[in-house]
């Protein structure tokens, strides 16, 4: 019975983790399409970005105590609730109404803060659902899910876009949260619990915060995992993020086509990296899989230069395409690599308790160290090459990884090495 109730568990989470993921994806896609068709303004586009962001970064922090404080699988079941409830109310209104740039900046706000609280409180709430044997297989699941959903969201997003009203969707996709909320019900948050059945009573954000900042302090181990996050996100931000397109459309004057297709080659290297990672950690240590990562990463940076090297050449945009892809897809790989262990480590190490505001810092401090990689990248571009700044990125971010996994030594050696999942 307890096997039946935790393949129940894995099932229900992947099945309301991707609804929601998927519908998200959708969502904002579509409505960054109706943006720019009513408006034809790419800051007004812009602009769905941004309320999209916002949200995030202010209410990250509190979503972490409000996970930490209250019945997980409560706050699961009701944000995906009240997300469904609000589109359909926002497609009410919109019959009525119409849908301009107002209503969907509200609402775009709104849904992402229900998504906000959803995902701190379901990620800090996955070691409680399933046993640690089925810890690693439910991180590469999450993983793949994500990953497919950045594919086929912008994909269905443009069909859902071309073919059916706007505000048939958000019905739909209002309909399918409810879905997921209802399905989430089933799910037993407490399988694998083992923490303290007591209520709170009061709630006070800022002392919680701050107890939840003092605890991250107080484990050096947990500073060195976030200092890998930091890492990987400032690095990739700056030499991957701004400096592959430049190169494809500006040197080497492929088209958007091209770019599409390489940029969609490294989700398909994510899934193939969560299908395999498993597998790989049972016969390697974290440390060793995390430093050949950070190496591939490192690699694979310094290859997005190459072809401008050799430009002269004159290889065709199609040899071009295929070159770009497989990096793209080695990148993927990598990044799985070091994201699913990561996480698997974090959750087993951080006690219930103070699971959602360690991870909702975290999220937090890379949603701000990506932007200034992003910012550096776009300024150096116009002062030095751009295979300049690929290779020094590359070099750095592996240099950087390997002292931090070495200098934290002691982080990998508390779950022992021998370990079989």
């Amino acid at each position: 019975m307890k096997n039946k109730k935790e393949r129940l568990n894995f099932i229900l989470f992947s099945l309301g983790k991707f609804v929601s993921i998927f519908g998200a994806s959708i969502y904002s896609f579509a409505m960054g399409l109706h943006v720019l068709e009513i408006t034809g303004s790419g800051l007004s586009f812009a602009m769905t970005l941004i309320v999209s962001i916002i949200p995030m970064l202010i209410i990250n922090p509190f979503a972490g105590v409000v996970a930490d404080k209250f019945d997980k699988k409560k706050i699961v079941v009701s944000m995906d609730i009240l997300n469904g409830i609000f589109l359909i109310l926002l497609y009410m209104v919109s019959s009525i109404y119409g849908l301009n740039l107002l209503i969907i900046y509200i609402s775009t706000f709104i849904t992402t803060i229900f998504t906000t609280i959803f995902g701190i409180s379901m990620e800090s709430a996955i070691p409680n659902i399933v046993s640690e044997n089925m810890l690693m297989n439910i991180n590469s699941i999450s993983k793949i899910i994500d990953s497919t959903s950045s594919i086929l969201g912008p994909m269905v997003g443009g069909i859902v876009f071309a073919l059916i009203d706007i505000r048939y969707f958000i019905l739909f996709n209002g309909i399918c949260y409810i879905f997921s909320g209802v399905s989430e019900m089933f799910i037993d948050f407490k399988h694998n619990y083992n923490g303290s059945n007591k209520k709170e009573n009061s709630i006070s954000f800022v002392e919680d915060m701050k107890n939840g900042l003092e605890y991250i302090i107080e484990r050096k181990d947990i500073i060195g995992i976030f200092s890998v996050f930091i890492s990987l996100n400032f690095f990739m931000g700056l030499s991957i993020t701004i400096p592959l397109p430049y190169i494809i459309n500006n040197v080497l004057t492929l088209d958007s086509r091209s770019l599409g297709i390489i940029q969609s080659a490294f989700p398909i290297g994510m899934i193939i990296g969560a299908l395999i990672i498993k597998k790989i950690m049972q016969r390697a240590s974290y440390k060793k899989i995390l430093i050949f990562a950070s190496l591939a990463l490192g690699i694979c940076t310094n290859l997005l230069g190459v072809p401008i090297v050799f430009k002269n050449l004159l290889f065709t945009n199609t040899i071009y395409t295929f070159y770009y892809c497989g990096i793209m897809i080695a990148f993927g790989v990598a990044i799985s690599f070091i994201d699913i262990p990561i996480m698997y480590m974090l959750q087993k190490l951080i006690p219930d308790e103070y699971r959602g505001r360690v991870l909702s810092i975290a999220m937090s401090m890379v949603k701000i160290i990506l932007p200034l990689g992003l910012i550096l990248s776009g300024f150096l571009l116009n002062i030095i090459p751009a295979y300049f700044i690929t290779t020094v990125g590359g070099i750095m971010l592996f240099t950087t990884n390997v002292l931090v996994l070495n200098k934290k030594k002691s982080l990998f050696c508390n779950i022992s090495e021998q370990e079989k999942y």
